[in-house]
């Protein structure tokens, strides 16, 4: 008596593929809070965080991208230690530095949307490298702005403070984030899963 089997595909490859690197980079975002150096008078810590993000744009475009983030930030709003002091909770997502945290999925997204001009991923490699800094310059502007406007907002600052507070002092760091980010693309050593 014979029997036939069938196989079915549940999930493509491709998607598997996908979502590891998602949560990775996920993973690799909330590591980077091991590196927390507090600045006087800013609520917010310098971390490695935004390196991740702008990895996470480039490596991963638009979707995986904005998802590897959100998954971070449901990872500490359920109580993974990840956010900066190894701080979690939902309290942190409408805390001091909450428009910094909701801005990365959109920061990350905005990347993947411009370097790779949709949702098909490109080889960075061959993506024009003002296109590549435009990108995260754009991003940067997208963290600052909805994070200091949001603290602003909840500490009742005026802008220039929030500013002074919540920008100024990061925005050096933010640069050798972008080179790092350019040179880890360029090289080669993390390329994006072509579909």
């Amino acid at each position: 008596m014979a029997t036939e089997q069938n196989s079915v595909e549940l999930v493509d490859d491709t998607v598997v593929r996908q979502f590891a690197r998602a949560a990775v980079l996920a993973a690799l975002i909330g590591a980077s809070i091991l590196v927390s150096i507090p600045i006087p008078l800013s609520p917010a810590p310098i971390t490695l965080q935004v390196l991740f993000i702008f990895l996470a744009g480039l490596v991963l475009g638009p979707v995986w991208g904005g998802f590897s983030v959100l998954l971070y930030l449901i990872a500490g709003a359920v109580g993974v230690p990840v956010f900066a002091g190894m701080n979690s909770g939902l309290g942190v997502l409408i805390g001091n530095t909450a428009g910094y945290l909701w801005s990365y999925p959109i920061a990350a997204s905005l990347i993947g949307v411009v370097v790779h001009r949709g949702t098909t991923l490109r080889d960075l490699r061959e993506v024009s490298l003002p296109l590549v800094v435009g990108a995260l310059v754009m991003a940067t502007i997208v963290i600052y702005g909805m994070g200091t406007a949001y603290m602003a907002w909840l500490l009742d600052m005026s802008a220039w403070e929030a500013i002074a507070a919540g920008a100024l002092p990061f925005l050096p760091g933010e640069l050798l984030k972008m080179i790092a980010a350019i040179a880890i693309v360029r090289s080669g050593l993390i390329t994006p899963v072509q579909s």
